[in-house]
């Protein structure tokens, strides 16, 4: 559709000093593009609407444009369907899975979903870890190099609260010998010190002591934790497994802290910090209307925040980024704020290059979850559920050998999972309802996937591939019905989607518009026929459908969805 778009700016060019905006109407009657006239109306002082009908009449249809006409403050253009079909059809099938690729040069890393490592990766971090990959994925295709970084919260008094109920109720237990995930079992003792502490209240000054010993490097203190980490470790790589992450570089909070604090003490020195009465290190923030920040307590032992400012040191040295996204939930909304202009303040250079995507909460149809409670919902739990449901689904529609069943369910099951919460913008809280998003109709992963399924049943009825010559001989000005318009348009807008997807880091519109186009094809598919047309009306609609199944499995791709062939 650029092609039209860069049409149409040629022809304003020609009547209209100054910028041109060109914008899509809300309804396809009003035109296919539109041009807004307000902005002339100071320049020319005279009303938008008669410049408007001016311009509409002064402007001649060419090759592109067949129609011009104004609607109100607005010179309305629609394109010539003809060239549209060519073009288009004839873009997505020559460059197929690069279709809806760009060449941005840009070297960004994103970091997620740095978990503590108390407790195992639940539904929360579902969402952060589908938010993160999925937008390194349509950043990549946009021809980004993407850095994908973890951050492993593997110190501190959080991790000490699993440490010190394993120390004093494990008995030497381990994951093996209780038959259980290792990073599960880790979350368990984290679960169990919040029971405790309800009963000895002393047990949260004794977190503090083993914090201390840690801090101080007393052997049985670290060779404790040690072990717990190593068990969380192996039990988060299983789960990163299962949604398909691989990281470019892990970084570990325990290995760099200390540098942390000799940055917090040489802007000491500098006297950007300051000291509080009470011996702890701070910055003064109240004159940028936000909160003063500690960054060092008054016995030495440090925050979120002092290990913050060192590892986006350390993640510039290591890959040079023009950006550097943090995916994190909304309730760190002030500590970033924080962070950056903290960042400013050191004369940190690319603190103008950070960026916090924020999310906001998921819950399950039950209620909220509380890790301290041990009603979270843990991601190898979820991935579990879905998977059966899907397998539910599918034998109620097939009889199928067990390895096919397992092979469906596993893309159907995931394929759900990402999809339902993708769909979401990331700001907006939801309900995760797990039997919803299994269904094969609504807005729902598995309806995109059946889509994609459907054409590639037709396609093999067909028996032919759809090769150069194939596309080349067919007559694609055939293909006027409204649906085969409005499904033509719609894939001509897939480079625009994607990339403002990437420019707002917003996969949701992926998910909009993957479901606006099966929707438009089951439209298409449900009013006519395919495969029992006359043999040049039929192999120009196998090129539109053949179109439609690789810009779904183009879409489904970024957000880390398979595309079956067979449902």
């Amino acid at each position: 559709m650029k092609v039209f778009k860069e049409a149409i700016i040629k022809l304003l060019k020609k009547e209209v000093k100054g910028p041109i905006e060109v914008e899509t109407p809300p309804d396809s009657k009003l035109g296919d593009y539109a041009f807004p006239c307000f902005g002339l109306a100071k320049q020319l002082k005279k009303n938008p609407m008669e410049i408007a009908k001016d311009l509409a009449l002064k402007i001649k249809p060419n090759k592109y444009i067949k129609e011009i006409k104004s609607t109100g403050p607005y010179v309305n253009f629609f394109v010539n369907e003809s060239i549209l079909n060519e073009i288009t059809l004839s873009e997505v099938l020559k460059q197929k899975e690069k279709y809806g690729s760009s060449s941005n040069k840009q070297r960004i890393v994103i970091e997620y979903p740095a978990p503590n490592t108390n407790k195992p990766l639940h539904l929360g971090h579902v969402r952060n870890m589908l938010i993160g990959e999925s937008l390194s994925k349509i950043l990549e295709f946009n021809g980004c190099k993407v850095f994908r970084v973890n951050l492993n919260n593997d110190r501190g008094i959080h991790i000490c609260k699993s440490m010190l109920a394993y120390k004093k109720y494990g008995k030497n237990k381990t994951p093996k010998l209780e038959k259980k995930k290792s990073d599960h079992f880790v979350g368990d003792y984290y679960v169990l010190f919040n029971k405790k502490l309800k009963e000895h209240p002393e047990l949260g000054d004794e977190t503090q002591d083993m914090l201390r010993k840690w801090e101080q490097g007393d052997s049985e203190t670290v060779n404790l934790w040690k072990k717990m980490n190593n068990w969380a470790f192996n039990g988060f790589n299983e789960t990163y497994k299962k949604f398909g992450i691989k990281y470019t570089k892990v970084y570990n909070e325990s290995d760099y802290y200390k540098q942390g604090k000799k940055v917090v003490m040489d802007e000491l020195k500098k006297k950007v910090f300051e000291k509080d009465e009470k011996g702890n290190i701070f910055v003064n923030l109240e004159k940028y209307n936000l909160p003063n920040k500690i960054l060092l307590r008054a016995d030495g032992t440090s925050v979120y925040m002092t290990q913050d400012l060192i590892l986006a040191k350390l993640k510039y040295n290591d890959f040079k980024m023009d950006k550097s996204i943090f995916v994190v939930g909304s309730e760190q909304k002030l500590h970033f704020r924080q962070l950056f202009k903290i960042l400013e303040l050191i004369g940190f250079k690319n603190f103008d290059g950070c960026y916090h995507l924020a999310y906001g909460m998921i819950a399950l149809p039950e209620g909220k979850m509380k890790s301290r409670e041990g009603t979270i919902v843990d991601a190898d739990n979820i991935v579990e559920d879905m998977v059966t449901l899907a397998k539910k689904e599918i034998q109620k529609r097939h009889e199928l050998d067990k390895k096919e069943i397992d092979k469906r369910a596993e893309q159907i099951g995931m394929g759900a999972l990402n999809f339902f919460i993708l769909k979401y913008d990331a700001l907006k809280d939801f309900v995760f309802n797990p039997k919803e998003s299994i269904s094969f109709e609504g807005e729902t992963g598995p309806y995109i996937q059946y889509a994609h399924a459907r054409i590639c049943s037709i396609l093999r009825k067909f028996g032919k591939s759809i090769d150069k010559g194939f596309i080349d001989e067919a007559d694609l000005s055939l293909l006027k019905e409204k649906q085969e318009t409005e499904l033509i348009k719609l894939l001509g807008k897939f480079p625009d989607i994607v990339e403002n997807a990437a420019d707002s880091y917003k996969p949701s519109l992926i998910s909009r518009y993957l479901l606006d186009l099966s929707q438009s094809f089951n439209e298409f598919y449900h009013i006519h026929q395919i495969l029992k047309e006359k043999e040049e009306l039929r192999n120009a609609r196998i090129l539109l459908i053949g179109s439609v199944k690789q810009v779904l499995k183009n879409g489904l791709n970024l957000l880390g969805i398979e595309a079956p062939e067979k449902m």
